[in-house]
């Protein structure tokens, strides 16, 4: 062969394993490339699996409920912090011991069985047990959760417990508290109701004395008269003769004295028939006004509101009522007399320097609700202090003329009935709507 031969030859073994070795060089470049890919994304796993491992170790130390995880064969696994401190050990002595150990009496029964009803239905379910703690049985609401791998298997079951204990101990407590501020919102409405009543008491002595001096008055004229008729009377017993008995008769005016003693009889009768009503008013005015809702008409105890402030008001006030005269709401009538005879009062009391003062009382059914307003033509509500009128303690009277919760508890009283009061818009002076549920339905 010429040596041309041969050094083509030559040439082309070179030149295959040049190209060979390139592509071992380029796989080897490709498999490092996808060895480091592959490490970046173990790096990255693991930092994720780091950061998932440091927050659910910081929900185990920070939850204040407790959580338990546990196995198949319903033992713990893991338990948060608050559990391990609630029954006194660390969570690597509760590893492997079973859940239902750590459950007073029947709870253990009843969370095992639970526990099985959640797991055959895969869906969470609730059940109350008595946990043992460092400080004695105490009732947690376990919540269930099945535990599950991927494809659904099951891998056990995640407690998650809320102590019932210290709550219901604050449900105590807030009760007791309720029921100590309903105690002494009843004694504000008594004292408020008394302060009214001691506002009156001039008026009130006034409007006894004069009934029950006409009646005194008139007794003392029956007196009179049962005397004279009684010395008739002897000398007919004695068999006086006629001349002497229409003498008598004459001389001690008999005669006049039948006509008066009807008049006096009627006389002591009215003052009598006053003082009742008066004291059936007064009655009414104190009434503690507990016990079930009744049909009230707001007219005749906005009537005998408006009577009292006005016996017990030097002011000289122009009442008038318009409206239904008869508005019938279902209340408990001491509490709302209490509300109306407020309303008159401070009405009454805006108007003390008024020369014309006049209030109206207006009342009005609006659907399923009895509607009454209390209006004056006094100096109003600036915009200012109409905001907070409601308010305890708030008052526009001078320093010694109010308490501030006159308002305040009607307003209360009102909600109490499910009704309101309201201020609302007038054209002049102030007027207030009291709303209450209809009582004259069935």
């Amino acid at each position: 062969m010429s040596p041309d031969h041969f050094q083509s030859t030559d040439s082309l073994r070179a030149d295959i394993g040049d190209a060979a070795w390139v592509d071992v060089m380029q796989a080897v470049d490709r498999t490092y490339a996808e060895l480091v890919d592959y490490q970046e994304q173990l790096e990255t796993r693991n930092a994720e699996l780091e950061a998932l491992r440091t927050f659910l170790s910081s929900i185990m130390h920070s939850i204040s409920d407790y959580l338990v995880v546990t196995d198949t064969a319903l033992c713990i696994a893991d338990a948060s912090r608050s559990f391990c401190k609630a029954v006194g050990l660390p969570v690597e002595k509760l590893v492997g011991q079973p859940i239902a150990g750590f459950l007073q009496g029947t709870s253990g029964g009843n969370l095992i069985t639970a526990i099985s009803r959640s797991v055959a239905q895969r869906a969470d379910n609730t059940v109350e047990a008595e946990l043992t703690t460092t400080i004695g049985p105490e009732p947690v609401e376990f919540r269930i959760a099945p535990r599950l791998r991927g494809g659904r298997k099951r891998a056990g079951v995640i407690l998650t417990g809320r102590p019932l204990g210290e709550l219901r101990r604050a449900y105590s407590e807030l009760e007791a508290s309720h029921e100590e501020l309903k105690q002494t919102q009843t004694q504000l409405v008594r004292n408020e109701k008394l302060a009214s009543l001691g506002r009156l008491l001039a008026g009130v002595a006034h409007e006894l004395n004069n009934p029950i001096s006409f009646v005194y008055a008139n007794t003392h004229a029956l007196e009179k008269y049962i005397n004279r008729f009684e010395t008739y009377f002897d000398r007919v017993q004695a068999g006086a003769p006629r001349e002497e008995l229409v003498e008598l008769r004459g001389t001690l005016k008999l005669d006049r004295d039948l006509r008066n003693l009807r008049t006096a009889i009627e006389g002591a009768r009215d003052g009598a028939e006053r003082v009742k009503n008066i004291v059936e008013d007064l009655r009414r005015l104190s009434a503690e006004g507990s016990g079930e809702l009744a049909p009230t008409d707001l007219v005749r105890t906005a009537s005998i509101a408006a009577d009292w402030v006005e016996r017990g008001s030097k002011s000289r006030v122009t009442i008038a009522f318009e409206g239904e005269p008869s508005c019938i709401a279902s209340a408990r009538a001491g509490h709302v007399q209490q509300v109306l005879m407020n309303l008159v009062q401070n009405a009454v009391d805006a108007m003390a320097e008024q020369d014309d003062a006049a209030l109206t009382i207006r009342s009005f059914y609006d659907g399923a609700h009895a509607v009454i307003e209390v209006s004056d033509n006094g100096p109003g509500i600036p915009d200012t202090a109409a905001a907070k009128i409601f308010d305890p303690f708030f008052t526009t009277k001078e320093v010694g003329k109010g308490t501030g919760l006159g308002l305040s508890i009607s307003h209360k009283i009102a909600e109490e009935h499910g009704g309101s009061l309201e201020l609302v818009p007038s054209d002049q002076g102030a007027c207030f709507r009291l709303t209450l549920l209809r009582g004259d339905q069935t």
